[in-house]
């Protein structure tokens, strides 16, 4: 449990249903980056997306949310 005055732990998170696709999988993260680095593996790995745009990136960016 965080003390009073002390600071909170903040990760940020984005869930492949979060972005209209049928997976329960999410991804978590310190940073917005890291969270689109590992939704970016994901999609290639698991979704056969060969090129992750700039268009999906920004789309992700936006449903990216704090944890």
């Amino acid at each position: 449990m965080v003390g009073h005055g002390e600071p909170r732990a903040i990760g940020h998170g984005i869930a492949s249903k979060d972005v209209g696709v049928d997976c329960s999988h999410r991804v978590s993260g310190k940073t917005v980056d890291e969270v689109l680095k590992k939704a970016t593996e994901h999609a290639r790995k698991d979704h056969n997306i060969k090129r992750v745009t700039k268009d999906y990136l920004d789309s992700w960016r936006k449903k990216i949310h704090d944890e």
